[in-house]
């Protein structure tokens, strides 16, 4: 058989068998092989690996399941246009989340109004973002959508809602694609639809696609969806050289998209390998017995020593005492800042802030782990958006003078003598060292919290058509400002002043370039940003750029060409009058202060396509949650669990609504309590196999007698809490 299946526990060395499976076939012919990963980050790891392992003997195309479908829907749209009706003849446009939610909203504005598409309890949002859930998840798992009403009404609770409520959902969805397609908009849900019921069973298409591979590898598959299966299963019906990894314990994505069973039936069609322990040292040996002591009660675990215990009364002395325990680690050698993660359920705010302080203090680096924070809680992007209110007009409701007056301080402190400023430039004190550079610019420049407070007070007009500032002698006491300040504030004023003057001129035709522009005048200082900042930026332009094309998009595709039916003229109508609303804002309101509340909502957080990935060079602690570790395939000497004793261990990670009734192995009706037990029993055992598999040395339990609400820890974790013995005395402060 040309088709290998290996399955093993994490880090028995599956990825490296198929490293060495991809060298022996590439060797054969110089046609390049399919080589899949579960997710982008994994991607890139994987892709690092084949270029050490094969250099360039090898030719491959590494992908992720859901960046291979997005390729081949572009790739091959001529095909889809001569097929499908629906499909218009123009280069599609992929609609990122929050775009999707924003224009689905506004499609089905009537019918979330009249509550014909809408549950008690749940918010519009909610209600629309889970509609939109349920069209992903059925064209991951390749059922149609007009099935989807069907296992709604099937699966969900009679008490949740009527069905015709679900009938809605299923014509609400159905509207939404149709409308979409005619505007060459894709959601992933779309594409994955769009490939398992169109181009995939095309002979056309399969014929270019082994012209194109000699074959498919694909590593952790029990983190892919089931429309995967249908793509392998193309690659081992022509007898293509075909790999497959599986782990047992992995199954992370479970929930989220993922659809182990769907993937596990390719085995019986290919020469199957058991893999058993790791390769390299681990305490994954344990995996099995932790989980026997966490399934009984009676059990009485005996911990190894390499298993120990921080504790304290309350969460925030646990904190401490954790972060005390990492420092004392790295400063007496032994362990290195890069071997320790700090793993836990769920890293709220407080937990981050607090560890992230504590250690930074004592000089010790710490990587957060995407930590998708909403771009507006940066004092950055916040600026920047007041600022666009300040340039376009009628935007007076989205700032007010705490805004401008935080705005004022951001921007003073990004100010440099750059070219692109119009202003000419302050006159330069004596500088006698490199290191009096950037404190004397800051002193000449910065507006301080105290003196924008001031300005905002009485040089801010808050107009709703025109919001404006005055000059800085408006204020009866302008002298109190000082210079320095005052000629910030003029170099503010004066490029608000060029900036309305080029839109006048018609220099500056999109808003986009005027973001640019902001970035480039006052956020962007050199190459001297911190990564998280810098991330922000990237994230920010990302999603102005997408907002506009997707504008762009509807104002040339609103026109007799998108009404051909009664239904069609029924769904322009709504959108058009209802496509500028976001939280009740007017219809005329500009596409700029669409944006603004875009932002402004929260829906938008910092996650840009990374440059230099942190799976690829970690230099500090690892901070992260379960989901995020696992999700990543990260190791480390040693593992700090955090908030051993949460109920949250028993819980999985954000598995979205409904998911269950989209799995291969779903038993047709609603799913019981005891199902909802087993199903978190099993996710935890898994957990605890894979955690432990991915240390190498020790895993100290972080336990609070309290959580954060002040409530005791009543977690699944609690029996190994008991039964651990204190950490060593070099870890543990003096009290």
């Amino acid at each position: 058989m040309a088709a290998h299946w290996i399955s093993g526990p994490t880090r028995s060395g599956k990825t490296q068998q198929l490293l060495a499976f991809a060298e022996q076939t590439g060797a054969e012919q110089r046609q390049p092989l399919l080589v899949f990963a579960a997710n982008g980050d994994n991607r890139m790891v994987l892709a690092n690996r084949l270029i050490e392992t094969l250099g360039d003997r090898v030719a491959t195309l590494t992908t992720s399941p859901a960046g291979f479908i997005q390729d081949e829907i572009v790739l091959f749209w001529p095909l889809l246009v001569q097929q499908i009706d629906a499909v218009q003849a123009q280069f599609p446009l992929k609609l990122r989340p929050e775009n999707e939610q924003v224009l689905a909203t506004a499609l089905w504005k009537a019918r979330l109004d009249d509550g014909t598409l809408q549950v008690e309890g749940w918010r519009e949002s909610r209600m629309v973002r889970r509609s939109l859930d349920f069209l992903q998840l059925a064209s991951q798992a390749c059922l149609p959508i007009e099935d989807i009403p069907e296992m709604l009404k099937a699966g969900m609770p009679g008490s949740l809602a009527p069905a015709a409520l679900w009938d809605s959902v299923g014509t609400a969805l159905v509207d939404w694609q149709n409308w979409c397609l005619q505007r060459g908009f894709l959601t992933y849900g779309i594409m994955s639809t769009l490939y398992w019921r169109y181009l995939l069973p095309m002979r056309q298409y399969q014929l270019q696609l082994f012209a194109r591979f000699k074959g498919v590898l694909a590593d952790d598959v029990d983190e892919y969806p089931a429309i995967s299966a249908s793509i392998f299963s193309k690659f081992i019906e022509a007898k293509r050289p075909c790999l497959f990894t599986y782990n047992p314990q992995g199954k992370v994505r479970l929930g989220l998209g993922a659809d182990p069973d769907a993937l596990l039936p390719l085995a019986a069609r290919c020469q199957t390998r058991e893999l058993q322990l790791p390769t390299t040292r681990s305490l994954g040996h344990w995996g099995d017995d932790f989980a026997q002591w966490i399934a009984d009660p009676l059990a009485i675990p005996v911990l190894p020593d390499e298993v120990s215990l921080l504790q304290a009364t309350s969460r925030g002395q646990m904190l401490r005492i954790t972060a005390e325990a990492i420092a004392r680690a790295i400063e007496s050698g032994q362990v290195q800042t890069d071997e320790i993660a700090v793993i836990g359920p769920g890293l709220d705010a407080i937990g981050r802030y607090s560890l992230i302080e504590i250690l930074s203090n004592r000089g010790i680096a710490i990587e957060s782990l995407n930590d998708q924070r909403p771009l507006v809680s940066s004092p950055m992007v916040r600026a920047l958006l007041s600022l666009l209110a300040l340039i376009y007009p009628g935007l007076g409701r989205l700032v007010d003078r705490d805004a401008i007056a935080e705005m004022l301080v951001v921007l003073s402190q990004s100010l440099s003598p750059s070219p692109t400023l119009l202003a000419p430039p302050l006159p330069t004190p004596e500088i006698t060292s490199i290191s009096d550079v950037s404190d004397t610019w800051f002193d000449l420049i910065a507006i301080d919290p105290v003196r924008a407070e001031l300005i905002a007070d009485n040089c801010f007009v808050p107009d709703i058509e025109n919001p404006h500032l005055l000059p800085a002698e408006t204020f009866a006491r302008w002298d109190r400002l000082g210079y320095q300040t005052v000629n910030a504030y003029n170099r503010i004023l004066q490029w608000i002043a060029d900036q309305k003057h080029l839109r006048q001129q018609r220099l500056t035709l999109k808003p986009v370039l005027t973001i640019d522009r902001i970035v480039q005048d006052f956020l962007w200082r050199g190459n001297h940003l911190p990564y998280d900042q810098l991330a922000t930026l990237r994230e920010l332009m990302e999603t102005a750029q997408y907002f506009w094309e997707v504008e762009d998009r509807l104002k040339r595709c609103e026109g007799p060409q998108a009404t051909s039916t009664k239904a069609n003229r029924r769904s322009s109508q709504t959108l058009s009058s209802a496509s500028g609303q976001l939280s009740g804002q007017a219809s005329n309101q500009s596409d700029v202060g669409r944006f603004i509340q875009l932002i402004q909502k929260g829906t938008v957080s910092a996650n840009p396509y990374p440059v230099n990935p942190l799976s690829l060079s970690r230099k500090g602690v690892t901070l992260s949650t379960i989901y995020q570790y696992r999700a990543q395939r990260l190791s480390h000497r040693w593992q700090f669990w955090l908030d051993a004793g949460s109920p949250l261990w028993a819980s999985s990670a954000g598995e979205l609504f409904g998911a269950p009734l989209f799995l291969q192995n779903w038993s047709g009706r609603p799913i019981t309590l005891v199902e909802i037990e087993e199903a978190n029993e099993a996710n935890l055992s898994r957990t605890l196999h894979d955690l432990l598999g991915r240390t190498t040395e020790k895993v100290l339990l972080c336990h609070s007698d309290l959580a954060l609400t002040g409530q005791e820890q009543m977690g699944p974790l609690l029996s190994l809490v008991g039964a651990a013995q204190p950490a060593d005395d070099s870890l543990v402060p003096a009290v």
